[in-house]
């Protein structure tokens, strides 16, 4: 048995940093079976209590090594709506891999890369719609159709509800489709997902700002009997320090939003977005690695990720950083920014960089006594500080959930970073609202966000049985 786990084909870094093509191109049908084979089909599945939406891991392997590939995609979604996105963008390697046994002496099955597989196979070779359950008469409405709710759409639709999924933008799945880049999921894939539930009978309506366009008690008075509330994290948080409001600064939201949903990228876009020259990103999570290699697909000369403790405390995924790493981001680590200088030609008031970025000025860090977390806390180095010349700086050190649905709905509980308050089944503070994901915990991971997506679909439909 191989100690190792079978590596993901992919493109060279060298070409995919010029593209925004799907960086890993997944197992074939061969390397997919003899990773299968690795799986010690464990009697206690360490693997299936790791993981958040509880898949039955060993049994969808074991249908792998027998070549049963559409078996094993009915065993992964008989609790998990969007198999093709989580075998791309679900930290495994914290979660399910985390606890495999294979992984106690050798390397852990490559079980996201076993899970992609097996999506995608179904995905290209059955071509009938899913089967739409008889109607139980029960009407929900779901708030944003990012991870959490379309898990809770997805699991309600498949107990018969008439289910109604509304959405801000103008396109359904949410952070899916606004804040993660082509080259690690492509949109082509989401709309497959949502295909599937709209197969299903899920209905989902865009361009409707839950706060705005209708509040959740206006939900109620149209006939829903209960609601969920997925809107996700979608304010930005900012560092507060002067220039952040010159041209050239982004919150990691906006630049990957212009470049995701709006297709920046392209030659002739619908939205503009600073393109070449030096780019800072501020942050050492998967949405700093996002932001910084699609500023380098933009044709940015030089890309910097500026984090303030050492990559030791790097929030980001192991392989995201190691695919940034390979295709040139430079990391400039135990570095905190303390000013965005601007750009002033004294000479020419019409220079258009005027009002733009120069540089921005950083204080060098080092680590001081553990935090709450575990990490240790970066204290300033005094007298250190230094500018990088960029064009563009990326602000990704993190989001809140919008206040908006608090602030219009009467009666519902937040604690004091805005989160939703739920209880352990996801129910709020009025009755028949439920809430999950983001707009609970704030920014975290999709495969938690489905978790409690699911959690809250069972609640809803004891509530409504």
């Amino acid at each position: 048995m191989d100690p190792k786990k079978h590596e993901m084909p992919s493109q060279a870094p060298e070409i995919r940093a010029h593209n925004f093509k799907e960086v890993a191109l997944g197992y074939t049908a061969e390397i997919a079976v003899e990773e299968a084979k690795r799986c010690l089909n464990c009697k206690n599945q360490p693997c299936v209590d790791a993981c958040p939406v509880n898949i039955s891991i060993p049994e969808f392997i074991t249908h792998i090594k027998t070549g049963d590939f559409e078996a094993a995609y009915e065993v992964i979604t008989r609790t998990s709506s969007l198999p093709a996105v989580c075998g791309r963008v679900c930290p495994q390697e914290t979660q399910c891999e985390s606890r495999c046994t294979m992984g106690i002496k050798f390397e852990p099955v490559g079980i996201g890369r076993l899970e992609r597989f097996v999506a995608d196979w179904h995905n290209e070779n059955i071509k009938e719609a899913a089967h739409k359950p008889e109607r139980n008469g029960h009407r929900v409405a779901i708030v944003g159709s990012g991870p959490s709710g379309l898990t809770c759409a997805g699991d309600l639709a498949k107990k018969g509800y008439d289910v109604s999924v509304f959405e801000a933008l103008h396109k359904a799945g949410g952070v899916l489709v606004y804040g993660i880049p082509e080259f690690r999921l492509p949109k082509a894939i989401v709309a497959k997902e949502i295909d599937g539930l709209k197969d299903l009978g899920v209905d989902f309506q865009t361009n409707v700002v839950i706060g705005k366009t209708l509040t959740i008690d206006e939900l109620f008075e149209m006939g829903y009997e209960a609601v969920f509330i997925g809107s996700g994290a979608g304010l930005p948080n900012f560092m507060r320090i002067p220039g952040e409001s010159l041209k050239g600064v982004y919150s990691a939201n906006e630049f990957l939003t212009r470049s995701n949903l709006m297709k920046a990228y392209e030659d002739d876009p619908t939205t503009p977005i600073m393109k070449g020259g030096n780019v800072a990103v501020v942050g050492g999570g998967n949405v700093a690695m996002d932001a910084a290699r699609t500023a380098l697909r933009l044709g940015a000369d030089n890309v910097y990720i500026v984090y303030r403790r050492s990559m030791e405390e790097l929030p980001a995924r192991a392989e995201e950083v190691e695919h940034a790493m390979e295709e040139g981001i430079q990391f400039k680590i135990l570095n905190n920014p303390v000013e965005i200088i601007p750009f002033e030609n004294p000479d020419d008031k019409k220079d258009p960089r005027n009002g733009g970025v120069k540089a921005i000025k950083c204080i060098r860090m080092e680590l001081g006594e553990p935090d709450e977390k575990g990490r240790r806390s970066p204290v300033p180095v005094e007298g250190s500080e230094f500018e990088i010349p960029v064009d563009t700086v990326v602000i990704a050190i993190g989001t809140s959930p919008n206040p908006l649905i608090k602030k219009t709905t009467e009666g519902l509980e937040v604690n004091k970073k805005g989160g939703i308050v739920v209880d352990e089944d996801g129910l709020t503070s009025r009755t028949a609202i439920y809430a999950g994901g983001d707009a609970v915990t704030g920014a975290a991971t999709v495969i938690s966000a489905m978790g409690a997506g699911k959690t809250a679909a069972a609640a809803i439909d004891k509530y409504l049985s």
